[in-house]
C-alpha cells in the first residue's frame, strides 16, 4: 500500500476563566485522509472528554482490562495507568476536554475516582447537556464559535464544590514539574501519615500518590517527545526524571504498551495541540 498524506485541522482553545479551575482547555481535531489504523491513548494527569462531530469514536481496547471495546459519539474518562487503543479510518473530527479532578466534581458530580479508568458515555455523567453541546458543535464550522459553545453550555452545567486543600496540595506537588518529588516527603509537607494520604488520595482521584507521580514522569518526556525537534531519548529520560533511558523504556512498556523509540516510529497522526490557540472566554 502506498503513502498516504493526511491532512490535519484544527485549534486549541482556552476556556473562560470561570472554568479554569475545571477545564484545563480544548483541544477541536479534524484529521483526514491517513491510512487506515489504530494510535495510542495515552495515559495522562487530566481526565479526558471526547465529543465528536461526525462518526463515533471506536477504541478496540480500553484502559479498564474489564471493559469491552466499543465505539461512542461522546465518552468522558477518569485517570488511568493504562493505555488504550483507538482505531481510525483515516478520519477523526470532534473536540477532546481536559478536565481537572475538580471538574469532574463540579461538572459530572462524581470524584475522579467514580470513572476510574473506565470509559463512561457523556450522557451518563453529564445528562442532557452533553447531547446539546453535540448537536451545537456538529451545527457550526467554526473552532472559535464551537469553544463558545463549550463555555456557554459547560458554565451552566458547574455546581460549587467541597475541595480539601492538603489534597489539592498533594496533587498539585506529585503532578507538578519537579521530577525528584517523592510521596514521603509530600505526606510531611501536608502533615498527613504516608498511609493516610494513599487512602484519601486514592478515594478521590482514583490513582495512588505513587501512580500519579509515575504519570507525571510519563507525561513530561511524552510532551517532550512529541516536540518537532524532540530531545535524545537519553536526554529526555534524564530531564523526565528517570533514573535512565532503560528506566523510561519500561516505565513506557507499562503505561503506554510500547517503548518511546517504537510509538516514534509508528504514531503517524500530527500532533494537534501546536494547532493555532484561540481563546474565547473573557
Amino acid at each position: 500500500m502506498g503513502f498516504v498524506a493526511g491532512v490535519s485541522e484544527g485549534a486549541s482553545g482556552v476556556p473562560d476563566p470561570r472554568l479554569r479551575p475545571y477545564v484545563l482547555g480544548y483541544e477541536g481535531y479534524l484529521l483526514r485522509g491517513f491510512t487506515p489504523g489504530t494510535h495510542v491513548g495515552m495515559p495522562g494527569s487530566a481526565l479526558t472528554v471526547i465529543i465528536t462531530i461526525d462518526e463515533p469514536i471506536e477504541v478496540p481496547v480500553s484502559s479498564h482490562p474489564a471493559q469491552p471495546g466499543g465505539t461512542w459519539d461522546m465518552l468522558a474518562s477518569g485517570l488511568t495507568t493504562r493505555p488504550c487503543v483507538i482505531a481510525h479510518h483515516g478520519y477523526q473530527h470532534g473536540v477532546q476536554l481536559a478536565l481537572t479532578p475538580q471538574g469532574c466534581r463540579a461538572l459530572f458530580g462524581v470524584p475522579a475516582a467514580a470513572l476510574g479508568s473506565w470509559l463512561v458515555d457523556l450522557p451518563e455523567v453529564l445528562g442532557g447537556s452533553a447531547r446539546e453541546l453535540r448537536e451545537r458543535l456538529a451545527g457550526t464550522g467554526e473552532w472559535p464559535r464551537r469553544f463558545a459553545i463549550l463555555d456557554e453550555i459547560l458554565l451552566r452545567c458547574v455546581r460549587p464544590v467541597p475541595w480539601d486543600a492538603e489534597l489539592t496540595h498533594a496533587w498539585d506537588l506529585l503532578a507538578g514539574p519537579d521530577p525528584g518529588v517523592r510521596v514521603a516527603a509530600v505526606a510531611d509537607e501536608i502533615g498527613w501519615s504516608r498511609r493516610h494520604l494513599g487512602s484519601r488520595f486514592t478515594a478521590e482521584f482514583g490513582v495512588t500518590p505513587k501512580d500519579l507521580a509515575r504519570i507525571a514522569r510519563f507525561e513530561r518526556s511524552h510532551a517532550m517527545l512529541r516536540t518537532p525537534e524532540p530531545p535524545s531519548l537519553a536526554e529526555a529520560a534524564v530531564l523526565s526524571g528517570y533514573y535512565d533511558q532503560a528506566h523510561m523504556a519500561r516505565e513506557w512498556r507499562e503505561l503506554a504498551g510500547l517503548p518511546p523509540s517504537v510509538w516514534r516510529e509508528r504514531e503517524e497522526f500530527p500532533f494537534v495541540q501546536d494547532q493555532q490557540s484561540v481563546e474565547v472566554g473573557g
